[in-house]
């Protein structure tokens, strides 16, 4: 039997959308559905402004454009993400920072923040792994303290909560990612959340994605010519890609509730293991409630992961690792991070291990992953 990581769950909705996307006769952004999945998340979410953008890594470029960066200053991020996230403040003439992370949760440790935090501090970029929400009442304390701005890097989040509150709503910006791996997808999609009431930074945002013009008014019927009037870029997604997205959020709760399912199913079978000392099983703290994005274990050793991850692999399961530390990249080392700056998160790296979840994963791929898993820790 042959398991993916990930599969897409796709209703009829979406091929309906595509035609009628096609029929409006518009391709390019800011069309029929492109407001419709604005207003989705706006209403939904409790957003101030949802923004539809080509990718995740678009929506934290922006974000990180409106906070105004200077040379020199400096951006506190986890080391366990994507590299999107410090190209973001790279590309900004910022400089990123990277803080050790909780080995609960993945989530970048609070403590950490606040020891990191020098007078060229201007933001912090928390990244909520794997769906479950940071910290956020400490890290939003700290910057009130400090004075500092707040980037949500919900690009996993998407429908997760922390205290009630959607991920991506909580800080001054949130940017969700819509790409192939996420839980709802239109393949290549992004998302920038506006939370603050200050119209001056929406207008800001709506010229940055418009390619530096008030385009955005033009589309509204508001002027009848739009100029060029400050920096910008493209970050508009086709509408294609929207009428698809459209379809995936009126699906979320189904999606979730099915990932849901399968998480479950697998935290149930890995207890033992955890009892045992065997492994350790991510954690959900109590104020959170995740979008079930991924389910992962961490292993005592590199070596009893990679085994385990071989094992699975040979037998047709796509179990995979995660990020490579940004600190300890090659790109990180001309930062001047060394590769023992941040043990924990090494060794959450080193010893990591995802297994295959989607909606639709059925009891007999369900069972077959966890036999697997069973033969291949018995063989430890």
């Amino acid at each position: 039997m042959n398991i993916p990581s990930n599969k897409h769950y796709w209703t009829e909705k979406e091929k309906k959308n595509v035609l009628d996307a096609l029929a409006r006769g518009q391709l390019s952004g800011d069309g029929y559905y492109t407001e419709r999945v604005s207003a989705l998340i706006e209403e939904n979410f409790g957003a101030g402004k949802a923004l539809m953008t080509t990718s995740g890594t678009h929506a934290l470029e922006m974000a990180a454009m409106l906070i105004g960066l200077e040379p020199g200053d400096e951006v506190i991020m986890p080391s366990f993400t994507f590299s999107s996230t410090a190209n973001a403040v790279l590309l900004n003439e910022g400089k990123p920072v990277f803080v050790e992370i909780k080995p609960e949760d993945l989530n970048a440790d609070p403590n950490d923040i606040e020891r990191k935090i020098t007078e060229k501090t201007k933001a912090i970029i928390p990244v909520h792994y794997a769906g479950v929400g940071c910290d956020m009442d400490r890290i939003m304390a700290i910057a009130l303290k400090h004075n500092l701005r707040v980037i949500e890097d919900a690009a996993q989040g998407v429908n997760g909560k922390y205290r009630g509150k959607y991920l991506g709503t909580i800080a001054d910006f949130g940017c969700y990612s819509f790409h192939g791996t996420k839980n709802y997808s239109c393949g290549e999609g992004g998302a920038l959340l506006v939370n603050q009431e200050d119209t001056q930074t929406i207008k800001k945002a709506e010229v940055i994605r418009q390619k530096g013009t008030d385009r955005w008014l033009f589309l509204r019927g508001d002027v009848n010519k739009y100029n060029w009037i400050d920096t910008g870029s493209s970050y508009s997604p086709s509408d294609l890609l929207m009428a698809v997205l459209l379809a995936q959020l009126e699906n979320m709760q189904e999606i979730t509730e099915k990932r849901k399912a399968v998480y479950k199913v697998y935290r149930h079978a890995f207890e033992p293991y955890e009892r045992q000392g065997v492994l350790k099983i991510m954690q959900i703290p109590q104020e959170c409630e995740p979008n079930y994005h991924i389910f992962w274990v961490r292993f005592n050793t590199q070596e009893m992961r990679d085994f385990v991850l071989k094992e699975l692999n040979r037998k047709g399961i796509a179990a995979s690792f995660h990020y490579l530390p940004l600190h300890s990249s090659p790109m990180g080392k001309k930062m001047g991070y060394k590769p023992c700056d941040l043990p924990v998160t090494e060794k959450a790296a080193k010893c990591l291990l995802r297994l295959p979840l989607y909606p639709g994963m059925t009891e007999a791929e369900l069972h077959y992953v966890i036999q697997s898993v069973a033969e291949v820790i018995g063989a430890l």
